[in-house]
């Protein structure tokens, strides 16, 4: 998806995060297009996932258009129509 489009899911990511990689295979089954970044490489994604997250480096923390959703359900991921 392309950036800007308020459907595109961002999965913030790390890597050994179980809940992380199920969550990703899920949505790669299910057809659904994200963008995945690794926290551990990104220091402004590290930065973003810390202030949604009280200070913590929740994984998967997730960005579905402009709603922040924290280690969610596939469901929970997916916009509508998707």
């Amino acid at each position: 998806m392309r950036g800007g489009d308020d459907r595109e899911i961002v999965v913030y990511r790390r890597p050994g995060c179980p809940y992380c990689v199920l969550l990703t295979v899920q949505l790669r089954v299910a057809r659904i297009g994200f963008r995945s970044v690794n926290v551990w490489r990104d220091a402004a994604a590290s930065d973003f996932v810390r202030r949604h997250n009280g200070g913590d480096e929740l994984v998967p923390t997730v960005l579905v258009g402009t709603s922040i959703l924290r280690n969610p359900t596939l469901a929970r991921s997916a916009p509508p129509h998707a």
